[in-house]
């Protein structure tokens, strides 16, 4: 056994879903993270508000031992920002959102211009937010081939506006260190919207020509920076 595969077996890294999305979409980050000998978990989050989604993250910091490694993508960067375990060592922030305290997803989400191939959102009846089917090829996830396309399609899951509309508390990249992957080509959260949270946050920045959703169309980039942030924090 390597001494990287044997020191990584003491570190858990816990993968958070954002908004249309489930565990499932970490899979291509998943396998070679396990190869490498670490611990992982993904994270399910119910998506029915913050305070929800908060709760169901800090359910699943209780299963794991630490120390963590937590990684969110798009929305839930409020998410594992709003959590306060002690065993969390690193943040690191895949194409994410990073409100402020006071500050809302919303508020960041639609900070600048949108891109123009970025769908319209708006809830229906029951206050869910549903990506348009045609929206995952077209912003969600362009790089992506039809199989994987077909697959975060079908699998897709709303949001709520209540996890939106709710100003956050002090978040924790303020108290711990954290990555940031910037997915240059990003037609949901834009590029420049991206530099700016992860300046304010003095996060280490790592630039990609990549859509919104790396961990299935550049896993490896992904793999790549979580790897730095655990050796940086933890020492793996």
């Amino acid at each position: 056994m390597s001494q990287q595969k044997a020191s990584s077996e003491n570190v858990d890294i816990v993968l958070v879903h954002g908004a249309w999305g489930d565990g499932s979409g970490w899979a291509k980050v998943i396998a070679p993270l396990v190869a490498n000998g670490f611990s992982v978990t993904a994270a399910p989050l119910p998506l029915t508000s913050l305070a929800d989604d908060i709760a169901a993250l800090e359910r699943a910091l209780e299963r794991v031992a630490g120390p963590v490694v937590l990684v969110g993508h798009a929305y839930a960067g409020a998410v594992i920002a709003s959590v306060a375990s002690e065993k969390i060592k690193a943040l690191v922030y895949i194409a994410a959102l990073a409100p402020d305290e006071g500050e809302t997803v919303a508020d960041v989400f639609y900070r600048g211009e949108p891109h123009p191939q970025a769908p319209k959102l708006a809830p229906d009846a029951h206050g869910l937010i549903y990506l348009p089917h045609y929206a995952f090829a077209a912003a969600y996830a362009q790089n992506a081939g039809d199989e994987d396309l077909a697959v975060l399609a079908a699998a897709q899951r709303p949001i709520s506006l209540a996890c939106i509309t709710v100003p956050l508390a002090r978040p924790l990249w303020k108290d711990r260190p954290s990555w940031f992957l910037i997915a240059e080509e990003d037609r949901m959260i834009s590029a420049a919207n991206q530099h700016f949270m992860a300046e304010r946050m003095q996060a280490k920045q790592r630039s990609f020509r990549v859509d919104h959703t790396p961990m299935t169309t550049a896993p490896q980039a992904v793999v790549e920076l979580i790897r730095e942030a655990a050796a940086a924090a933890i020492g793996v």
